[in-house]
């Protein structure tokens, strides 16, 4: 069976005109004394994307509808560039191996899924990251970068890095990490609507995406 995700990014040029972002699901009850009790239905946010702000000319929506139609409309999940969030590092600064925490050595574990975190004061969050960007991820233990291919490995497919025999993290010894990643989405329609009189009248096509767990 064929998988339902394809390793592929959504056309740059139009995804980093597009609109969008986080989504949570709080559910809420409120007294009859004014007071409210909150809980969080999802324990992760889902991001959510409009591309048609990126579509300007008919090339590029074509382009678009071309891979709609390969993608089988929601049927396969594909990469999607966040231009707001797609750096483990601060913004306007470059990725360093210690940018995020993904946690503390222990001498026998060998492996470490890439984490970014948000908010530090009050209650922050960390987000899985599982599509990291092939070539981005810089890993550091206790501090010292390590080679990738020579200590660590990191499958860009799950975003899982993976430490090689002989360099196991020690225990008590933190491991970072920096990278740059894609959000796994999908089309969140089996149905693009093109009105091209309306495009020409310059009429924005409404190309929602949501973000999947792949």
């Amino acid at each position: 069976m064929p998988t339902s995700f394809h390793e592929i990014v959504f056309p740059l040029d139009i995804a980093l005109k597009s609109a969008g972002g986080p989504e949570r699901r709080t559910d809420i009850v409120s007294f009859g004394s004014g007071r409210e009790e909150r809980n969080a239905r999802w324990a992760h946010s889902r991001r959510r994307f409009d591309a048609g702000y990126g579509v300007k000319t008919l090339a590029a929506l074509q382009e678009v509808v071309a891979f709609f139609e390969e993608r089988r409309g929601q049927l396969y999940g594909f990469r999607w560039r966040d231009r707001l969030d797609h750096s483990s590092a601060q913004p306007g600064a470059a990725v360093s191996p210690l940018d995020q925490p993904l946690g503390v050595g222990d001498g026998a574990r060998a492996t470490f899924q890439l984490m970014k975190t948000y908010g530090g004061t009050h209650a922050p969050y960390a987000r899985p990251v599982s599509k990291p960007v092939p070539g981005s991820v810089r890993v550091a233990v206790a501090g010292g970068e390590v080679p990738t291919g020579t200590a660590f490995t990191c499958d860009t497919t799950t975003g899982v890095v993976t430490f090689l025999p002989g360099h196991i993290p020690a225990s008590g010894a933190a491991v970072t990490a920096g990278f740059l990643f894609d959000v796994p989405v999908r089309f969140d329609t089996d149905y693009l609507e093109v009105d091209l009189s309306a495009f020409a009248a310059g009429a924005i096509p409404k190309i929602p995406l949501v973000e999947i767990q792949p």
